[in-house]
Parts: C-alpha cells; structure tokens; sequence
C-alpha cells in the first residue's frame, strides 16, 4: 500500500509534522520499500509532493542514514534542481550519509561545491557539513580541510561562527595556524559582539 497519503500535502497540512511522523515510522521498520516509494517520487508531477518526499527521506537520514545511503546517486543530480527545497533538500540527504559513502560523495565534491556556491544558505551549511565529516576521515583530510577552510573565508559572516565550532574536532595540527589565521581574517566581517566572541572561543581553544 503506498505511503503517499501520509504526506503533509496528502493530508491538506501546511506543516511538517505528518512528514516527521512519517519519517520516523519508516525509519523505526526500517521499510526499504517505503524509502524506494519515496525516492521514486521525487520526480512526482506534483511539486508538493516532490517537497514532502525529500523532507521525509533527509529525515529518516538523520535518523537512520544508512536507510538512504544507497540512494546517493537519486539525490546528487537534484542539487543542479530549480525546486529549491529539492536541492537544499537532496544537499541535507547527502550531509546525513557522508560519513557512510565517503568515497561516493567525494568522487562528487566539485558537484557538490558548485551547487553550495550557488544554492541557499541551507545549501551551504550542508555541504560545509559534508567537508566537516570528510575532513574528520584520514583518507580525504588532506583535500577536504583547504576546502573547508575556503568554504570559511568566502562564507556569509553570520555562518562563520557555526561552521568554526562544527569544524574544530576535525583541525589537525597542520592545519591549527591557517585554521586561526582564516578565522582573524573573519573577525571584522561580524558586526554583532556575540558572533565575533563565539568565533574568539574557538581561536582560544585552538591555542591552548
């Protein structure tokens, strides 16, 4: 039996919390089939429908990322999508599963950097959060961290002080000097005192 009619539009809600009900309930069955059903409709002719699929499916990926993992080339080509919530929606998707399918995803890195350059605000914290995770794997440290740190001095003033706390398990010792000189370079860039403290906290931390 489909799941559809438990989508949010399905219902006639303008909420999320069918979507996050949904979400869980396929994620404790893990129901593989549900997840299919879910992934197949992301090319639904209805655009709520489209939104109410990838809702469902990056929540069950905070959940349960390996529920999604296999589906990593369905959500790659929606980050070039003109459905906003799509994209943003397929960047959440791949963030949850990188630690999972690090190879994949980054065999898939300038794709995936491309659309953060272009896409929302959400876009960018997503794919910041998948350099963080493949920065914290040995095998991919050495290119993700430079990009990280770029990501970080090119990114809006008000997410350098998340994406510096996020990033500061995954600074090795090489890294710890450039990682404090992008955030100084960033201090100026912050007109409000409790981004710039938060940002200064990390500097601390980093030189102790």
């Amino acid at each position: 039996m489909s799941i559809l009619h438990k989508l949010s539009s399905s219902l006639g809600r303008r909420d999320e919390v069918p979507n996050q009900e949904l979400a869980r309930e396929v994620a404790g069955a893990e129901d593989k089939k549900a997840i299919k059903e879910l992934v197949d409709n992301l090319a639904n002719k209805s655009k709520a429908i489209q939104n109410d699929c990838i809702k469902v499916l990056y929540e069950v990926g905070a959940l349960k990322p390996g529920l999604i993992a296999g589906y990593t080339p369905h959500f790659l080509p929606l980050l070039q999508s003109k459905n906003n919530r799509l994209q943003w929606g397929a960047m959440t998707a791949l963030n949850y599963i990188s630690n999972l399918k690090p190879e994949e995803i980054y065999a898939h890195l300038s794709q995936i950097l491309a659309a953060a350059d272009k896409g929302s605000v959400i876009t960018r914290d997503n794919a910041v959060g998948i350099l963080i995770n493949l920065a914290g794997n040995p095998e991919y440290a050495q290119d993700a961290l430079p990009l990280l740190l770029e990501q970080i001095q090119s990114s809006p003033p008000n997410q350098v002080p998340m994406y510096a706390e996020r990033a500061l398990p995954v600074i090795d010792a090489q890294q710890r000097e450039e990682f404090v000189s992008t955030l100084q370079s960033r201090l100026e860039d912050m007109e409000k005192e409790s981004k710039r403290k938060r940002v200064e906290k990390v500097i601390d931390l980093l030189r102790v």
